[in-house]
């Protein structure tokens, strides 16, 4: 027992094996990758305390305690409620258990062969009853969770908007136990108040906002929550507006937190004079407010192919001239004159292009991301 405790106290003393036994999970277990620094450092706790208690029930050639099967379920019930799946759960603890076992052995001295095998039997047996014991406690809490269904259905689109998933199928799976089948394509749809005054809203808003909206098989797919004094609606399409938001569509479904990120950013950064009330921000103005901002989330091309859209395919050459001459002359008159048109000509082709890309060169704010886009777009 001597030796156990030795290496025990050498284990318990160098803060690497934590480190190792964390990093080696968010290696090996994708739902672990991806936590924040937040989730992260619950993850060193939990890896600490469990290493201090499966290395002194080696010494002690004990049990685990009722005390400690009430912290594991306790562990499993949060995890499914953050979404975590349980399979997830359970290797990440198996995947501990090896470093722990691989770092006992790299002890010096290294244990005997009887505390090696003691070792192995205590890790397998503990391993077997966390299985157990989690797995139940995961169910139980799962299915309190879904038969409160709105509650459920919330913490579905923050576990999205937060990244807490392992993969899109799991999310699927998921959503598919609630009733839902996550739109792809989808459009998440950040919004505040009309004045950006940081007021208050409610889930029963964001709700009462989601039917509003969605008239494209809303119950079967949108989800809605709520962050600070914003709605978050995720939908398949955005059907009336009238907001003040942003709107993005052209991320993957498994990248649905970035999509959230970008347009809670450019609520953040957008100036006054970007918000119009029959039109949202949408993709192609995040992208731009980044670029403003210092932090570019994409490539110029991709800003240009989201601003100017149609007017690069072949064939309307004549449209991207227009445009161009306009921004560079400042009036219509101008841009008339130095392309040989009449000014009606040239205000139809401003007007075509407004139809094609949603953006009106007229407008200061959308005229600035035109001509970023056709400056910086290859």
């Amino acid at each position: 027992m001597k030796e156990r405790e030795r290496i025990r106290q050498q284990l318990i003393a160098a803060p690497r094996v934590v480190a190792a036994i964390v990093t080696a999970v968010r290696e090996q277990v994708p739902a672990y990758a991806v936590l924040d620094d937040s989730r992260l450092q619950e993850v060193r706790v939990i890896a600490a305390w469990a290493l201090d208690r499966l290395l002194h029930l080696w010494v002690t050639d004990s049990a685990l305690t009722p005390a400690d099967l009430r912290r594991f379920r306790g562990i499993a019930a949060a995890r499914a409620a953050d979404g975590r799946p349980v399979q997830a759960v359970l290797r990440a603890y198996r995947v501990a258990a090896t470093v722990m076992t691989d770092e006992v052995a790299a002890a010096t001295p290294p244990p005997g062969a009887p505390d090696a095998f003691a070792l192995a039997r205590m890790a397998l047996t503990t391993l077997d009853t966390l299985a157990e014991e989690m797995a139940t406690a995961y169910t139980a809490t799962s299915e309190d969770l879904t038969a409160d269904h709105d509650r459920a259905l919330r913490l579905l689109l923050d576990d999205l908007i937060a990244g807490r998933h392992a993969s899109v199928g799991a999310l699927t799976d998921r959503a598919a136990r609630l009733g839902r089948q996550l739109p792809d394509p989808y459009c998440l749809l950040v919004a505040e108040s009309a004045d950006g005054d940081g007021a208050a809203v409610t889930q029963e808003t964001a709700v009462g906002l989601l039917g509003s909206l969605d008239g494209h098989g809303g119950a079967a797919t949108s989800l809605a929550t709520v962050r600070g004094s914003r709605v978050v609606l995720l939908l398949r399409a955005l059907g009336e507006r009238g907001l003040r938001g942003c709107a993005i569509s052209g991320e993957s479904p498994d990248r649905i937190a970035v999509a959230y990120r970008l347009a809670a950013d450019a609520l953040d950064t957008a100036p006054a004079h970007a918000h119009h009330p029959a039109r949202v921000l949408t993709d192609g103005d995040a992208q731009v407010l980044a670029l403003l901002g210092g932090r570019p989330a994409t490539t110029p091309d991709q800003i240009g192919r989201l601003i100017l859209g149609p007017l690069v395919q072949p064939g309307r050459d004549h449209l991207m001239e227009a445009l161009t001459t306009y921004l560079d002359t400042g009036s219509a008159n101008a841009a008339a004159r130095r392309l040989g048109l009449h000014p009606q000509s040239l205000r139809y082709r401003l007007r075509r292009i407004s139809d094609l890309t949603t953006r009106d060169p007229r407008d200061p704010w959308q005229r600035l991301t035109l001509d970023i886009a056709r400056t910086i777009a290859p």
